[in-house]
């Protein structure tokens, strides 16, 4: 058995993090040739010289933004159920009033509270 070359852990520290680093900027180098030589990636089209840009036109005000539809939402959802194929009569639809996550959440906060 032979001796450690040394057992200032301040010196092993300093090798360690060298390879660490020295690996790592390794890698980047190798990531940046990949990204370099990269069969994948589309063929850049030159330009031919550019043309004269066309005038500016007037900017237009942006158009108001159209008024919805409160019942596109019932359009939307009797479609979906049709295209499923059930034959179902859609009677009503209306939101679910529900608590129930608001009250599981609380109930994991609390007992997840540290004292």
């Amino acid at each position: 058995m032979h001796q450690p070359a040394t057992t200032n852990p301040l010196i092993i520290m300093c090798i360690n993090m060298t390879i660490v680093f020295a690996v790592l900027i390794g890698l980047s180098f190798m990531i940046k040739f990949i990204h370099m030589i990269d069969p994948t990636k589309p063929k850049e089209k030159k330009e031919e010289a550019p043309k004269a840009a066309p005038a500016a036109a007037p900017v237009a005000a942006a158009p108001a933004a159209p008024a919805v539809d409160p019942n596109l939402n019932i359009a939307v959802i009797s479609a979906a159920v049709a295209a499923y194929g059930l034959g179902a009569k859609i009677v009503a639809i209306r939101p679910i009033e529900s608590a129930g996550w608001k009250n599981v959440g609380r109930a994991n906060g609390v007992q997840n509270t540290v004292f």
